[in-house]
């Protein structure tokens, strides 16, 4: 079976947060350099990192990832998942 392309907003959420590439990965246990395939969905994270990613991130795995393309983040968009989509 052919894997499929997953999206993610991990670099826009890593930006957001003034977060290099090297502290992200030192939150999650990573290599710096897998950060940078996650953000270019050159690789597909397991589902234990797509879990740490989630829980660094305080926002649900569906919101972080999606098979399919994801626009960007406005600030509505942004205020209104902090108010109903993070993690009590």
């Amino acid at each position: 079976m052919k894997t499929r392309k997953l999206y993610n907003r991990i670099k826009g959420l890593r930006v957001e947060r003034g977060l290099s590439r090297k502290q992200l990965a030192d939150q999650i246990g990573v290599n710096p350099q897998t950060v940078g395939y996650l953000e270019r969905q050159d690789y597909n994270p397991s589902l234990d990192l797509a879990f740490r990613i989630s829980e660094f991130f305080e926002f649900p795995v569906e919101f972080i990832f999606s098979t399919s393309s994801m626009k960007p983040m406005s600030e509505g968009l942004r205020d209104e998942i902090n108010d109903s989509l993070r993690f009590k």
